[in-house]
């Protein structure tokens, strides 16, 4: 049978067009596809920037439908939801990003990472703890100790912490030696006898500049009757950390009065006022003096310096023609001077009657400074 060429001819051309009308076709499918998620993208981007979370989530959403492998957009959905409080979401987004098989090794582990900070920001601690130790040895490893060390703090669970400030040592990440002194602290704060000593040594050891080892020691020893080793470890804690001598001011008197080491502790305390005066040091001394001499005293440090505190205290003590009104106006002082009293934290400003290691507000370490809110 004779092959007509004409066929061939005509089924050449006619594949050809219909070949072009079908790449066109995809072309253009392909050209809306793309053009709509970039545009929900950017949709979303400007609701975001314009603080209008609400809208930039729908327009997420719409474009991670359009395109349901790009991680980018689930990652920044996730941060939304986060960032909103909607843990149980954000967790559904990051953890359907680690269940893709295609997901590149280094996604996987900011997938990871991600899912972890939703557990912390929830408070699920225990979830956030295993999800960080996971990403031991990637490149998000030195962020996971020290958000591990964040969640060992919060659930005073020293031990552990103690273990990650050693190896965020170890890891380059800082100095962690001061925090670890204070972990020792709270423990032998929990402990007794030996134990106690023990912990408060290696402390000591650990960080030789940090008051608090110190302090605690000397507390110890004040507990078991020691009074006399109590101030021998006061006045040695003043010579290494001079700036901590008006947290100290207080419990080296007293134990001064009791180990009967008065006049000691008077000379140091009354030079150490000479070179910084202090409220705190300048009680002290009043307290180991008479009353007619600490008053005196009230009124030198008021020659020094104008402080509304030691003219209250210089007020209380002094006798006055009109009796009647003194115990008011002496309430109304001790009022307006509270305030004064107070500690500051230097990292987020939360105020308290007592001096802390760590802040109860952001829980920051030795971020108060030994000196009342009047002395800053």
């Amino acid at each position: 049978m004779d092959f007509d060429l004409s066929w061939l001819l005509w089924g050449l051309p006619i594949a050809f067009v219909l070949g072009w009308v079908a790449s066109r076709l995809d072309l253009r499918q392909l050209r809306i596809e793309n053009r709509q998620a970039p545009k929900a993208y950017f949709r979303g981007l400007n609701f975001l920037l314009n603080e209008q979370q609400d809208q930039a989530i729908d327009a997420f959403i719409e474009a991670v439908r359009n395109d349901p492998d790009t991680s980018e957009l689930h990652f920044a959905l996730g941060n939304l939801f986060r960032r909103r409080g909607e843990y149980d979401r954000a967790v559904r987004v990051h953890e359907h990003l680690l269940s893709r098989a295609d997901l590149s090794r280094a996604e996987r582990h900011r997938a990871q990472h991600a899912l972890a900070l939703d557990f912390l920001k929830a408070g699920l601690l225990d979830r956030a703890e295993e999800a960080l130790r996971k990403l031991e040895g990637t490149a998000y490893a030195g962020q996971a100790l020290l958000e591990l060390l964040a969640i060992y703090e919060r659930s005073r669970d020293w031990a552990q912490a103690t273990e990650v400030s050693r190896k965020l040592d170890a890891s380059g990440q800082g100095d962690f030696s001061s925090r670890r002194a204070h972990y020792l602290c709270e423990m032998a704060a929990l402990a007794t006898g030996d134990q106690a000593l023990r912990l408060l040594q290696e402390a000591a050891e650990i960080a030789p500049l940090a008051a608090r080892p110190a302090m605690e020691l000397a507390t110890v020893q004040r507990k078991a009757g020691d009074t006399n080793r109590a101030v021998d470890t006061l006045l040695q804690l003043a010579g290494t950390t001079p700036l901590a001598i008006p947290l100290l001011a207080r419990p080296l008197a007293q134990d001064a009065v009791a180990s009967g080491r008065q006049a000691e502790a008077l000379a140091f305390l009354e030079g150490s006022y000479e070179q910084s005066p202090s409220l705190d040091v300048l009680d002290a001394i009043a307290s180991l003096q008479l009353p007619g001499e600490a008053r005196a005293w009230y009124v030198r440090h008021l020659d020094r310096e104008a402080s509304l505190v030691a003219a209250t205290k210089w007020l209380a003590g002094e006798q006055f023609e009109h009796e009647d009104h003194h115990p008011q106006v002496q309430r109304a002082l001790e009022q307006a001077t509270r305030p004064l009293l107070r500690y500051r934290c230097a990292a987020c400003g939360f105020e308290a009657k007592q001096h802390f290691w760590q802040c109860p507000g952001c829980q920051t370490w030795d971020s108060y400074p030994p000196r009342r809110v009047e002395e800053l």
